[in-house]
Formats: structure tokens, sequence, C-alpha cells
């Protein structure tokens, strides 16, 4: 990645024979997105260093999404020597004389707690919880990073919520205590993507902005892959020791970055903060001086915004336009979200060694990611979005077709699924913060995440179910995604132009 080390002039002046004019002058017939352009249009160290630390808890986010891949697994078990059972019995109706874990009773919290003749319903509940927080928390905070928080506060709010409640999982002495904690860790990661995100694009050019996106989805790649390593290197201890080893890091991580870590410029703009907008402008491009003329009024926004009478999130049902947007990202962010859980939820019903399935899921989504520059890039939205979810859909519902006699062929055909589906929510993520403007970026963006997580809910349940019918898992994947694809037809193309800062631009 090329990384321009040019600085700008933002220190203005008022001398008439100056040789360089004041950033008053340079600017004043410009727009507030415009004027940020000139200001951040290239990309620099500092913005490059302030990306990575915001990205990052993109990593515990996803780390603490999928752990239960491994805490929740219903272990292998074996028969005991002179007994009457075999690999076909059914666990349930045999004595617990007659059969044995294959590994140390406190490897998950099934054979711990002794939950594995539990229906599907109980022991999928703690993961289905973990997603329902998440909707809750993204709801409830939605507003925070738009009118009172920002979006720094609220990620490091958010994740230090998460990784409390999951340090604190490590002690649960039962499944409802357990389940209690990881609904309140999915209410803190609500926001945590969607902050990541507008806090990586708000702060560059739009000639960089869909490439620095990405880096929040490369980050949460090496989460998922870092996860079955975790949990491979302690497959002999309890499932404890791995909530400790995810949470304690992170814990650390963020109070320790949240003093270098700025805030949106945008955002601060928007709410009357100019002197730290400028403050934070001073710092991303690295110009010295200690004073920054940058006169508010000489900058034409649209219209006067009043902090005092900030955009709601309700705003944003209330115009045709924006509600029909929102509405259709909603239903793409199900659709996709269904999937691209349910295909990580669903390795354990292949047959597949668990460690080995879910880290080939996600070694594939580093070259996903590469593959996301080229579609931000040069592809419009809606086409890529079409064509990657009718693709997936396919895919995922030959898996079905194939069947578990042809492993080899259902593996591709996962894999393949799972790697377009990665690819559209990308590009959905990325899509949602082009649609819609500042004053309400943040709550849209919110709610699309929450869509997509909306659609995880139900694949615990779903997998746990397509141990006996494929179909319940794999085919309702496809089928679902091929469907939600079509709404995307409604939908502006946004490649390549501004963004808004209000509803009426």
């Amino acid at each position: 990645m090329e990384i321009s080390t040019t600085t700008h002039n933002l220190t203005g002046t008022n001398s008439a024979d100056q040789e360089t004019p004041g950033l008053n002058e340079v600017l004043s017939p410009f727009s507030l997105d415009e004027t940020i352009e000139q200001i951040l249009g290239g990309f620099g160290w500092s913005q490059f260093i302030q990306a990575i630390l915001v990205s990052v808890p993109a990593l515990f986010d996803a780390q603490q999404t999928f752990i239960s891949i491994f805490t929740d697994a219903e272990p292998n078990w074996r028969c005991n020597f002179n007994t009457t059972c075999n690999s076909n019995s059914n666990i349930c109706q045999l004595p617990k004389s007659a059969w044995s874990w294959d590994e140390p009773s406190h490897k998950t919290i099934i054979s711990e707690w002794g939950l594995e003749c539990g229906s599907s319903f109980i022991t999928g509940l703690p993961a289905s919880s973990f997603f329902i927080g998440s909707i809750v928390g993204g709801l409830s905070l939605a507003t925070l990073g738009d009118i009172r928080l920002g979006g720094k506060n609220l990620l490091y709010l958010s994740c230090l919520i998460m990784c409390f409640t999951s340090l604190f999982s490590a002690f649960s002495i039962n499944i409802w205590m357990y389940l209690t904690l990881r609904l309140l860790s999915g209410f803190g990661r609500g926001s945590i993507t969607t902050c990541t995100l507008i806090l990586l694009t708000e702060r560059v050019g739009k000639q960089w902005r869909g490439q620095i996106g990405t880096m929040t989805f490369v980050l949460y790649s090496f989460g998922i892959l870092c996860l079955p390593a975790a949990a491979y290197l302690n497959r002999g201890s309890s499932w404890r020791i791995l909530y400790l080893c995810t949470s304690i890091p992170a814990i650390s991580y963020c109070i320790i970055t949240y003093f270098f870590v700025y805030e949106s410029p945008r955002w601060l703009f928007m709410e009357g903060r100019d002197i730290e907008a400028k403050a934070v402008l001073r710092k991303l491009t690295s110009v010295e001086g200690n004073s920054l003329d940058l006169d508010l009024s000489s900058i034409h926004l649209g219209e006067e915004i009043s902090t005092s009478n900030p955009y709601k999130l309700m705003d944003l049902f209330k115009r045709r336009w924006a509600l029909r947007r929102i509405l259709a990202t909603m239903v793409l962010g199900f659709g996709i979200g269904l999937v691209y859980f349910g295909m990580l939820f669903g390795v354990r019903n292949l047959g597949f060694n668990l460690y080995l399935g879910v880290m080939f899921n996600a070694l594939l989504l580093i070259p996903t990611n590469l593959v996301t520059l080229f579609f931000i890039a040069r592809w419009k939205r809606k086409g890529s979005l079409f064509a990657l979810c009718i693709i997936s859909g396919i895919c995922s519902i030959m898996c079905v077709v194939v069947g578990s006699s042809r492993e080899g062929i259902q593996i591709g055909l996962e894999l393949a699924s799972f790697f377009c589906t990665s690819l559209a929510l990308n590009v959905l993520m990325i899509f949602t913060i082009e649609l819609f403007p500042t004053t309400v970026r943040n709550s849209a963006s919110t709610l699309v995440r929450q869509a997509i997580v909306l659609g995880s809910v139900f694949d615990p349940i779903l997998t746990s179910g397509g141990k006996r019918n494929g179909f319940l898992s794999f085919g309702t994947f496809g089928l679902t995604i091929f469907l939600c694809s079509f709404i995307v037809i409604i939908l502006p193309e946004t490649k390549g132009k501004n963004l808004c800062n209000t509803l009426d631009e």
C-alpha cells in the first residue's frame, strides 16, 4: 500500500504577500465534505496508524462472536468395554456407565453440565442469546454515536462491555448464568464493527474510503483465524481457559490505546466542536503549528445544523427515500448474516475436524478481503452484491443436493458459498456507509448490522436441526440469501459519489 508522506498547509495567514495562501482562502468556496476532502485527500502515516488502532477491536469482536463453536460443542464419546452400546446408539438411552467422553468432561459446557441429552434449543440458546443481545445493544446504542458519545467513545465502551462480560463468563456455575453473561456480552459488541467502519472511512478522502474500510474485515478475519489456534492449544483444558485467553488481552488493549485514538473530525464539526475537529485534522495531516484558521461560517453546509436539535434515528423512517434504502439494506443484511454465520456454525455438521474446518473458513477470509479491494475499486456496488448473493445461494443449496457421501465436493461448495457471502458482507457495509449522510450514518449502519445479526440468531438452532435434516441448515441458508438478493434492484448506485452530511443534501 502506497502511503503519501505529503503534508498539507493548514495554518492560515493574514499576510497579503504570503506565498502560500491560508486555509480560509483556499477552502472557503467548498462545502464541509469538500473541505475535509482537501485536507484528508491523501493517506499519510498518521491516518495509517489510526486505522490500525481502530481496526483491532474487530479482531476481539470476531473471537467473542464465534468462541461458542468450541466452548458449546458436543464432544465425541465412546462406548466402555464390556457393554452393549455401539457408535450408532442413542447416548440418552444408555446408562452412564456404558459410555464416557473421549476428552475431559470440563472441555465444553455440554459435557461439564451434563447437557448431552438437552434439546437443540437449550444447547443452542447461549449462542443465540449472544446474537440477541447484540441486536438489543446495537439498537440501544445506535444513536449514542451520532448525537452524544461519538464513534470513538462508543467503540471503546462497547468493546469493554463485551470483554468484561466474557471474562466473567469463565466463572459461570450453570448454563443460566452463562447464558445471561453471553447475552450481556452480545449487548456490548453490537456497535463495534459499525463504529470501526465509520471511524475509518470518515477520516480519509473518498479515494481511500473503500480500501481503508476493508481493514475492519482483515482484522476480523485474523480474529476468527486465531480462535481455532487458541482452542487447539487449550484442547485439553477447560472451556473457561479459552474465555480468559481471549478477554484479558482485549481489555488490556482497550485501556492502553484509548488515549491514542482520535475522534472523527466530521462528527466533531457536525456537533459544533470546531476547535477539537481542527486539532484532529492537524494531527491526522501531521501539520505543525498552534492555529488552524478554519472559519466554519465560510463553509456551505446546505443548511444550518443545530447541535441542540440533532437528527434522530426516526428520521430514517420519515422520508420515503431513506425508508426505502434502510429497509432494502436490512433485508440484504438479514440474508447475508444468516449464511455468513450459519456456514461457520454448520462446519461441525460436515464431519470435518472442528479445528481444521473453522481454520479453512477463516483462511478463506484473507483472500476474500484482498478481493474486496478489487470489487470496491472497480465494480459497482449493486451488481456485485446481486451476483455474489445469487452464487452463494446456489452453492449452499447444492451442499444439500450433493450430500455427505461426496465429502470433498460438499466442502468445496460450502467454502465457495462462504467466500461469496463474505465478499457480499464487505461490500454491503461499505455500500451502507455511502448510502446515508453523516448525521444518521452511525444509526443506519447499526440497523443494517443488527439485521445481519438477526439472521445469525437462528443459526445455532438451524445447525442443530441440520444434524438430522441437512435442508434445515444449508438449504435454508441458500434459499434465503437467493431471495433477498433481488431487493438490491431498488437501491441507487454510490460508487465514486461524495459522502453527504445531512438528509436534505
